[in-house]
């Protein structure tokens, strides 16, 4: 008390604090301004990713735009040359490659090459015809072959090929059209008995010849086969006739497949006789229209002499091939069709490089048509006094003579061979005994048909990710919800980086140690495999319950949160139990090889890099991203509301489930789905750990292959600016869509769990 009388008192208010100082007022300044630049920055850069992925949105729409486009047609300026005014009637029309040369022949038995630009005849050549014959009738070859043959008035058949060869005189590229006579210029005796053929065709495969013609309602068929001798080198001929059982119907049209296994007949009012020619015998007689009003006015064969186009009465074109029948009999089948207006079809042109054709109709109209998209890409009125059509190799250009006139058509057809049906629909292929998704992009021979079906990509990127998700979902989440609720924090701090850590390996590695290690190791350990998945969560199971039963005295021992290092020997042995097993297992259940037994006795294909794979390597590169936001947003949940849950008299577990994972179900959610979309989008793993088949099947044991593998394998080898190469971008394309989407719905349900359980 003396000591506060002796202190001395003064009236003055306490000394204040002064916040407004030119230091602090400049230090909230620069706060400001950092706040400003910080708030800028974010807000740039989040639409400068926007923006990013809107470009790259709209640039890949921009790619993969013109596969839908249809055809356009642009007209030349009308030629009408001196000689062609009286130059017989039109047999042929043909175009060289180079769109510089057309070829004419005519019933007189001339072949005159003209100038396409201009008109003007270039060389005219009389055939060899022999005395007093005369031109019946005339058939291309397989297209593409050049080769024509021409029936004629007694009996025989003249085989000649058109050629053009190209010459660089003085520097200037010139063409210089001939006809080239491959078996002579002495005509072939198709008909021993010298009557008119009216209808001839041929086939050429190997060293062997087929003509075959017919007089009224029977057929001739005549069989040239080329024989070396190999010690002189010289070559002979043999020639054969093959009997065929006749037919009771006028003959339209014939045809021989490129193998030479089959010839078709089209007679009658709308009907096809096939006739197996190896073993010299009538396959069926098939009913080609069904309207009993029509009949077929016109047919051709497709590029590849598989299929056949079927022109009627009324406008309709149909695709016919022979496939197989449930009871593995060879039959014709009916497969698509096309419909042109109303007037009859008078000619079909096959394209000599795609399975497209153009089409000719009694009302001048042209058609543009793709068989295997079953796409109309394009028709419209050329002349409606069009009497013969010409299409050029590259199916760029097109000749039409029309009253003594020839117009030059310019088509511009750059994708036909791709509609929304093709790609995501059944599709029946040549020589295909049913329709089927199937992603086959190219092949070794011309006549390929391109099978790009997205159907069998998209699934197996669908199947990947559902067995990658299905493996590490319920890992990663059970591993966060223990690691950020149950596990003692030290420990905490040594496990979840070293789960973390696993993100940084590079999925490249991971598909190396899993196409070259871990499939065949799980192959000759298949038992122990399954056996290990299955026992695991048993034996966790066991060892938990053992210890809940175990004294307290002994329990007390471990500290609080450390129960799970506990589970280390116990998953070890568990693995060491279940692999070991494996050849015991293999043995007294599987008799001796469980592969083997899968294949044979259960009927499930079996190959060794398959979906189990992918989901092994995948599943451990997606676990650390599932993990790593699920523990975080678990971890989040205010400790606050786990107190006052277990302080209500909540058990841990009641307080875990009912409290903690619902508050954090949308950092759980969103684990899940950025899980998956890493899944959907993964490319090397998919790649290297799977046989990398585009096939359609759930079948754990059989491989995939994805969108992005696909991407990656293919896209170095296709053509800028092609069919296969917009394909390419298409993939990418419904990759982008279904990220998006998926990652839009996964933020609704986010908002939505969020504003459920934000009371909590």
């Amino acid at each position: 008390m003396n000591d506060l009388a002796n202190f001395p008192m003064t009236n003055s208010s306490p000394a204040r604090i002064d916040f407004n100082t030119p230091q602090l007022q400049r230090k909230r300044r620069i706060r400001a301004l950092k706040d400003r630049l910080t708030g800028w920055y974010v807000f740039v850069g989040g639409l400068t990713v926007l923006a990013t992925i809107t470009l790259i949105f709209f640039y890949l729409a921009y790619v993969v735009m013109p596969l839908f486009k249809g055809a356009e047609l642009s007209e030349g300026k009308v030629q009408s040359p001196a000689w062609l005014q009286d130059a017989g009637k039109p047999l042929l029309l043909a175009i060289e490659e180079q769109n510089q040369i057309g070829l004419r022949i005519s019933d007189r038995g001339e072949a005159l090459f003209f100038a396409l630009k201009t008109g003007n005849e270039l060389r005219r050549v009389s055939l060899p015809l022999p005395a007093g014959a005369q031109v019946v009738s005339l058939q291309q070859g397989q297209p593409g072959s050049a080769m024509v043959v021409l029936g004629l008035s007694n009996g025989q058949a003249l085989v000649l090929r058109h050629a053009y060869k190209a010459s660089y005189p003085d520097g200037k590229k010139t063409i210089t059209p001939e006809l080239e006579y491959p078996y002579g210029e002495t005509a072939l005796q198709v008909d021993a008995q010298g009557r008119p053929l009216e209808h001839v065709n041929l086939g050429v495969h190997d060293d062997t010849l087929l003509v075959v013609g017919s007089t009224g309602t029977q057929l001739h068929v005549l069989e040239l086969t080329k024989e070396e001798n190999q010690f002189t080198g010289e070559t002979s001929v043999t020639e054969a006739r093959i009997e065929l059982p006749q037919i009771a119907e006028p003959i339209k049209a014939l045809f021989i497949d490129v193998r030479q296994n089959w010839l078709f007949v089209v007679n009658g009012r709308a009907h096809m006789d096939v006739f197996n020619l190896r073993q010299r015998s009538l396959n069926g007689r098939y009913e080609l229209l069904q309207d009993a009003t029509s009949e077929v006015t016109t047919s051709s064969q497709l590029l590849g002499g598989i299929s056949l186009m079927i022109g009627d009465s009324k406008g309709g074109i149909a695709q016919w091939f022979m496939a197989r029948d449930p009871d593995d009999q060879q039959r014709l089948k009916h497969i698509r069709d096309f419909q042109m207006g109303d007037s009859a079809i008078r000619q079909i042109v096959p394209e000599e490089r795609r399975k497209g054709f153009v089409a000719l109709n009694g009302a001048g109209e042209l058609g543009v048509f793709h068989s295997t998209a079953q796409r109309t890409l394009l028709i419209e009125p050329v002349a409606a006094n069009a009497s013969l059509l010409a299409l050029s190799p590259r199916a760029n250009k097109l000749v039409v003579e029309a009253g003594g006139q020839l117009l030059p058509l310019k088509l511009n057809n750059p994708h036909p061979e791709i509609s929304w049906s093709s790609l995501w629909s059944k599709v029946w292929y040549e020589s295909y005994d049913k329709p089927e998704y199937i992603w086959q992009s190219t092949a070794a021979n011309a006549e390929f048909e391109p099978k790009m079906s997205l159907a069998p990509l998209t699934y197996g990127t669908l199947k990947a990710a559902f067995y990658a998700m299905l493996l590490a979902a319920p890992l990663a989440i059970a591993a966060a919800i223990f690691t950020a609720y149950f596990m003692a924090p030290s420990m905490r701090r040594k496990v979840k980086p070293v789960i973390e850590l696993m993100e940084a390996l590079p999925t490249v590695i991971l598909g190396f140690f899993a196409g070259l290690f871990l499939a065949p190791y799980v192959e000759l350990h298949l038992p122990g495999v399954f056996s290990l998945l299955l026992l695991t969560p048993i034996g966790i199971l066991l060892a938990g319950f053992t210890w809940s039963r175990l004294p307290a005295s002994i329990r007390q021992r471990v500290p609080d949160g450390w129960e799970a290092a506990i589970l280390i020997p116990v998953l070890l042995g568990v693995g060491w139990l279940s692999l070991g097993m494996s050849p015991l297992l293999e043995t007294w259940f599987f008799g001796g090889d469980m592969r083997l037994w899968i294949t044979n006795d259960m009927g499930i294909q079996f190959d060794q890099r398959n979906a189990l794979i992918v989901g092994l390597a995948m599943g451990f590169a997606v676990i650390p991203n599932i993990f790593s936001i699920a523990e975080d947003a678990i971890f989040s949940v205010p400790r606050s509301l786990t107190l006052g849950s277990l302080a209500l008299g909540a058990t841990p577990w009641q307080t875990l489930t009912r409290v903690v994972i619902l508050t954090a179900s949308p950092g759980i959610f969103s684990a899940l789905m950025i899980g998956m979309g890493r899944a959907v989008g993964e490319t090397m793993i998919v790649l290297m750990a799977t046989g990398n088949t585009p096939i359609m099947d759930a079948n754990i044991f059989e491989g995939m292959r994805t969108l992005a593998a696909n991407v990656a394998v293919e896209m170095p080898e296709s053509e800028v600016g092609g069919s296969h190469y917009r394909v390419l971008f298409l993939s990418a394309f419904v990759l982008l869509t279904f990220t998006f989407v998926m990652n839009t719905l996964a933020e609704l349900i986010r908002q939505r769990l969020r504003g459920k359980y934000a009371s909590l």
